[in-house]
């Protein structure tokens, strides 16, 4: 799973036509804080809701580091290139979905940043510079069924249901798009 080309492009520098992507930080950590904030979709997510924003912030953010390290792939803080403003983040990551190695498209941004496309272009981007820079032959979306949105994004980002199983406690669906 660990058959990542530099050719050229960095993942960990990229952008798209309104976004930019970079490493996380722990500066991020606070900014991050707010995604747990009045967020409907975190029951999406198999987080333990108990744990502070803080703490829920802190381990996420860890995980990302962990996974720069181990995996040369993660999430990526996400900002407006206009702005600056940090949106949410996005990243490739592997996964081990029912045994079988994936790559995941992922992305989550906080709440005020929805309905705004932001998803979709992510998505988009990570997909291109993954075809680009990563030998695999699909990547995947794993999705709560009850989470219209990242099925929305998925669909527009030429993914098709694959099969349905549990993931992190949660019934989800697999989303996939074959290359070629």
């Amino acid at each position: 799973m660990n058959q990542y080309n530099h050719a050229g492009m960095n993942y960990f520098e990229q952008e798209s036509e309104r976004l930019q992507y970079r490493k996380l930080t722990e500066a991020d950590i606070p900014r991050w804080m707010n995604f747990f904030v009045d967020n409907d979709n975190l029951a999406y997510l198999g987080l333990d809701l108990s744990k502070s924003n803080e703490v829920l912030a802190v381990e996420w953010i860890s995980k990302q580091f962990e996974r720069y390290r181990t995996q040369n792939l993660g999430h990526l803080a996400v900002e407006l290139k206009e702005t600056g403003a940090f949106i949410g983040m996005g990243g490739i990551l592997p996964q081990v979905i029912d045994g079988k190695p994936e790559y995941e498209i992922g992305y989550s941004l906080l709440p005020n940043y929805w309905g705004k496309g932001y998803g979709t272009e992510i998505a988009q981007q990570l997909k291109r510079f993954g075809w680009e820079h990563i030998e695999t032959q699909r990547f995947v979306s794993i999705i709560d069924i009850r989470n219209q949105r990242s099925i929305n994004v998925a669909l527009k980002n030429g993914m098709t249901p694959l099969f349905r199983t549990q993931y992190a406690s949660l019934t989800v669906d697999v989303y996939g798009v074959e290359k070629g």
